[in-house]
């Protein structure tokens, strides 16, 4: 029989912060029991509040700090505590880039059960601020005036905020305009309980290396007043903007984006590089959002992949094509694989845009074209695999094994499903060499990484 929890709601603990979860909260144990505690620093002694408990760990609310860490920091931002949209201020950077590094060999420790796996240190940032190419901003009302913030932990609460500081400024520049219209031209913001007004979500994204800047206006319905003046308004206001768009979303779904664009003025795409390399931007468009580290990363997935220019290589998910066409530049054939038509359309217009004609993408899921790709005599050198957090589906496992590349590189957004699936390649022949974890996204718990895993020909 099982033992009931040893805490309650509501009910106050002392215990130790032991280590950080990958939502940046701190973690520890009391009586045994597994308690998370946002805002809390490994090493600290805290008192907490329990909030909610569940079968395995229950939830607390940092009360006081007893013995603080000489890792906390003081917050920049004024409203850090409230909002969701980073969890990681309240630590010093380096002491953020080495729990990062940690959450990665546990899980390749408890999860993956791998010992002497290199886990290299976190390539941090210069600046670890400013440093978001995209915003997706919700937009409600509070005391008869247009709020746009991000929702407080756990919530669908919206922060009201002026200026986020993980943000491009022009991104802040953008949504502070759009709410000071439509306070101004009386838009009114979408109430989801209710199901009813018109603006939902504003989006901008931002090329940094190329200035241009594409403002989306999410709605519930096709109806937007005002339309013209917010357009006109908006244009004057931002010399460096290239496209307007309303994008409609009139489910009830916390899915952000809907399925129909309707561009409004401009065009439909804006355009950033990474490295030499030139990429056309939709709403829809999977792009990482800092830039900066996207070329650190891709120059780690090439340094893996080993690239001579003979190689033949294989993006089992390759979204609009970013490391297939990265990678092309040194390759002597690249084919990219994604089961979203319009992201290969995004692709093969990239490719065309860059001028690689030796670069295929196919519409698909990896683990069907791939054995077909296998059958027709393409035989690859190298896989690169960049799946969602959920991980490699097993099947794709499969096909990346069957193909019997001699390399395989994981980009992965998760170090607990990127250690699972390193169990199976280990387990198939695919030995797990090093790690290379990159910090993509500072002041947050997350950490992206890249895996080299090759073949194992005893």
């Amino acid at each position: 029989m099982k033992q009931k929890p040893p805490v309650h709601k509501d009910q106050q603990i002392e215990y130790e912060i032991t280590g950080l979860a990958h939502n940046g909260a701190g973690v520890g144990k009391y009586e045994g029991f597994t308690v998370f505690s946002p805002l809390a620093v490994p090493g600290e002694r805290v008192r907490a509040k329990i909030t909610q408990v569940k079968k395995s760990y229950a939830l607390a609310e940092l009360m006081e700090v007893i013995e603080p860490h000489p890792d906390r920091a003081e917050p920049v931002c004024p409203i850090f505590a409230e909002c969701g949209g980073c969890q990681a201020q309240h630590l010093s950077y380096p002491a953020q880039l080495r729990l990062k590094r940690q959450q990665v060999m546990d899980s390749f420790e408890r999860i993956g059960g791998l010992q002497g796996v290199i886990i290299h240190p976190v390539i941090g940032m210069e600046n670890p601020w400013r440093y978001r190419n995209k915003a997706q901003v919700p937009f409600g009302r509070r005391d008869g005036k247009v709020v746009a913030g991000f929702y407080a932990p756990g919530s669908h609460v919206i922060i009201d905020m002026d200026a986020c500081l993980i943000q491009h400024p022009e991104n802040d520049r953008a949504v502070a305009a759009v709410k000071r219209l439509a306070n101004e031209l009386d838009i009114p913001p979408y109430d989801e309980r209710k199901h009813h007004g018109v603006l939902r979500h504003v989006m901008v994204r931002v090329g940094v290396n190329t200035g241009e800047m594409m403002i989306v206006l999410v709605t519930n319905g096709e109806h937007l007043p005002h339309k013209k003046a917010l357009v006109e308004q908006m244009k004057s206001r931002f010399p460096n903007l290239k496209s307007i768009v309303q994008n409609i979303n009139s489910k009830r779904t916390n899915v952000i984006l809907g399925p129909v664009n309707r561009l409004l003025w401009g065009s439909e795409t804006i355009h950033d590089t990474i490295g030499p390399v030139r990429f056309a931007i939709s709403p829809h468009s999977f792009f990482q959002v800092n830039p900066a580290q996207t070329k650190v990363l891709y120059d780690q997935v090439r340094k893996y992949a080993k690239l001579t220019g003979k190689e033949t290589v294989i993006d089992a998910y390759c979204g609009i094509g970013t490391i297939a066409l990265y990678l092309a530049q040194d390759a002597q054939a690249v084919y990219g694989v994604e089961i979203v038509p319009e992201a290969v359309e995004d692709a093969r217009h990239n490719a065309r845009l860059n001028g690689f004609n030796h670069v295929h993408f196919e519409v698909g899921a990896a683990e069907e074209v791939m054995p077909r790709w296998l059958k027709m005599g393409i035989k690859p050198d190298v896989i690169i695999v960049d799946p969602p957090r959920k991980g490699c589906d097993p099947a794709l496992l499969e096909a990346v094994v069957g193909m019997g590349p001699k390399r395989v590189v994981y980009v992965s957004c998760n170090p607990a499903t990127l250690a699972r699936d390193a169990k199976v390649l280990d387990e198939k022949g695919y030995q797990p060499v090093e790690v290379q974890p990159v910090d993509m996204f500072p002041q947050t718990g997350h950490v992206e990484c890249c895996a080299l895993f090759i073949r194992n020909d005893k």
